[in-house]
């Protein structure tokens, strides 16, 4: 089954390229009904999960592939893996029903997305490190070209900016992964193997210089500072479509290597770290907040919240290294909460962009001080701005609201020195609320005379996202009780 919605997308992907008379509206509604598909297959996974237990996988598949250095084509998933699984099918199809009326190459862009989704749903069930990797640096490959065939301003720039930082970055993770195979006794790139020997226990010098290299290299796709400085360009010159996927689903790439990968195989490493990771996502926090209130680019402003919201993650996770008497179910809570931060920063800010980019394609323009009065004649894109911007800041209700909760919960009493990030809730409020106020209220102004509301594709992409958030917010227990028994394992591991 994980073999099928992996590469059920990449094989629609090779039709579409390779058949020059697909026809546009063909290749759209492929797409679209290829996305349909996948998330009908995730659906079916959720249906019939089970939890497999500490350091297991549900859905397992291997198959011997690269058997001199012990490397598998190993899949599975696990309460980690699950719900970004779920979160990349339903921001994937979000992103294909708002492209369908996109007049630029569209069998070439059905094509490109395609093939992300399936190099994007490969990460999460990789169960090896080199297939990990494989699909880590292919989701780096396509979207460079998202950004540089579709986007608009500087948009070649931005994408190679994008490239040699992600991918430089990607050349640190691989030289850690190779670490972890040397020390490990037999050697082997197999995951589950990896946590079960823990490699590098008791030789703190090389588990640290391990760590540090698969940390660098998962900083940068997350990002955090100060390696986020790829990112607000990328963002402003990609494509709507394409800027939903790289923060809905390729940021959390980085995150997820953390849990998949450094925590659970390093964990004394990542206890002799943990401080030091705190502090950069407080960093993150606080920077992201503060600059992104800064910004008059709405889509700019967007960008730099996800510094903001990734940097709540990673404070999380760190907090879980930094041992304390009795503390193991807050240390639980704190990695549930960044699980779930995960999936709500994918549904929320991918709504945010999305809807980001309806200005673009109306008034071709980013620039709050170039609107004014827009709910007048776009009640619904006002609408649905002010339920995501809402939702993004954490109002109780939705899904930000759960994940931020738990967050500072299980770190604050981990390491009550966590609490000085809260101040970054109360400037991203401020941030949204001052965008609510300049581009929607008061009197008409700029572009706003004679802006389009949302048509239907727009409201069905966008929509579903929010409705999850909300839906995540009222009965959590959906996804908590996915999340939880895993998030117990990984405390286990790394407090062992």
């Amino acid at each position: 089954m994980l073999s099928l919605i992996v590469f059920l997308p990449l094989a629609a992907a090779a039709v579409l390229a390779v058949v020059p008379s697909i026809g546009a509206a063909a290749a759209r509604w492929a797409w679209v009904a290829v996305s349909v598909v996948e998330l009908l297959l995730v659906g079916v996974l959720w249906a019939g999960y089970e939890d497999p237990g500490p350091n297991g996988l549900a859905f397992e598949e291997q198959v011997p592939w690269i058997p001199g250095v012990n490397s598998s084509y190993h899949v599975g998933v696990d309460g980690l893996s699950l719900p970004l699984l779920a979160m990349t099918a339903v921001v994937f199809l979000a992103c294909a029903v708002h492209a369908l009326r996109d007049a630029d190459r569209p069998r070439v862009q059905a094509a490109l997305f395609l093939f992300l989704q399936g190099v994007s749903l490969g990460v999460f069930v990789a169960a090896d490190l080199i297939l990990f990797f494989v699909f880590f640096d292919l989701s780096i490959v396509g979207m460079y070209f998202v950004i540089a065939g579709w986007g608009h301003g500087n948009a070649v720039r931005s994408a190679l900016k994008f490239f040699l930082y992600t991918f430089l970055g990607s050349l640190a993770l691989l030289l850690g992964f190779i670490g972890l195979y040397v020390a490990a006794a037999p050697h082997t790139f197999d995951i589950p193997e990896l946590v079960a020997a823990a490699p590098l226990a008791g030789d703190p010098l090389t588990g640290g210089l391990v760590l540090a290299a698969i940390l660098v290299g998962l900083a940068v796709k997350t990002p955090t500072v100060p390696f986020h400085t790829w990112l607000p360009p990328a963002h402003t010159d990609a494509p709507a479509t394409g800027s939903a996927v790289l923060a809905g689903v390729l940021l959390k790439m980085g995150t997820y290597g953390f849990v998949r990968i450094a925590m659970p195989i390093l964990p004394e490493a990542w206890r002799a770290w943990a401080w030091v990771i705190v502090a950069v996502g407080v960093v993150s926090v606080l920077y992201g907040a503060f600059v992104a209130l800064a910004q008059t680019d709405l889509k700019r402003m967007i960008a730099y919240t996800s510094v903001n919201h990734m940097g709540y993650i990673v404070l999380a996770l760190g907090a879980v290294g930094v041992l304390a008497e009795g503390a193991a179910q807050a240390r639980s809570v704190a990695v549930t909460g960044a699980v779930v931060q995960m999936v709500s920063h994918g549904l929320i800010t991918a709504a945010l962009f999305l809807l980001a980019g309806v200005m673009q394609a109306r008034a071709g323009t980013y620039d709050m001080g170039s609107y004014g009065g827009l709910a007048a004649p776009a009640p619904r894109y006002a609408a649905l701005f002010a339920v995501g911007a809402f939702a993004s800041l954490g109002l109780p209700g939705f899904s930000g609201f759960i994940a931020e909760f738990q967050i500072f919960a299980g770190s604050i009493a981990v390491a009550p020195v966590t609490a000085i990030a809260l101040p970054g809730i109360l400037v991203t409020a401020a941030l949204f609320l001052r965008a609510l106020q300049r581009v929607f209220t008061g009197p008409a102004a700029g572009h706003t005379p004679g802006f389009a509301d949302l048509q239907g594709r727009e409201l069905w992409s966008v929509g579903p996202l929010l409705a999850l958030s909300l839906l995540i917010g009222v009965l959590p227990r959906v996804l908590l009780e996915v999340v939880e028994p895993a998030s117990s394992a990984l405390v286990s591991l790394v407090g062992r």
